[in-house]
């Protein structure tokens, strides 16, 4: 650095102190964009001289895919010829996965109606509802027994009354 600026004062570039004083700002300013300028310069010309030094040793070794070069010194740098691979079964794959599924045919209508507001209720007391009806049908037995053993002589009339009574618990049991 300090040859630079050595280099600079005998181009008279670079002035004393005391000459510094007699400057006004505009020149000193010109002055320092000199010195920025040419030390610009001798940076770019120093790496324009790296760059070609660089470039002359480093340069890239061809590689041919498809060409076969007639230099046997070329001939190292020519890529072995590429076998290509077994694809059948990844088309086999696709073709699995792009095969389409099997379509429900048949549409259940009571899945596309619109439900009534109390469905899930109904849903819920179902399995209660199984429980007693089972009950029902073990009392209505036993109360045919009874009016058999109390002396009823018709059967058929017993039995009716019975089923109708059934019935008539059930009608109400709907509302």
């Amino acid at each position: 650095m300090a040859l630079f600026h050595l280099c600079l004062r005998m181009r008279g570039l670079i002035l004393s102190r005391h000459e510094m004083a007699d400057v006004d700002p505009l020149q000193e300013e010109a002055r320092r964009r000199r010195e920025r300028l040419l030390a610009f310069k001798q940076q770019r010309g120093s790496k324009k001289d790296n760059d070609e030094n660089d470039n002359t040793k480093q340069l890239p070794k061809p590689i041919f895919r498809s060409y076969t070069p007639q230099s046997d010194s070329l001939k190292e740098n020519k890529l072995p010829r590429a076998n290509p691979g077994n694809v059948e079964e990844k088309i086999k794959d696709q073709l699995e996965a792009g095969k389409p599924t099997e379509v429900i045919e048949e549409v259940d209508l009571m899945n596309l109606a619109p439900r009534k507001p109390d469905w899930d209720l109904k849903r819920d007391v179902a399995k209660k509802l199984e429980k007693l009806e089972k009950r029902t049908q073990k009392a209505i037995a036993e109360l045919i027994r009874d009016r058999l053993k109390q002396g009823q002589e018709n059967l058929v009339e017993s039995v009716n009354a019975a089923t109708k009574s059934a019935q008539n618990t059930a009608d109400s049991d709907d509302d």
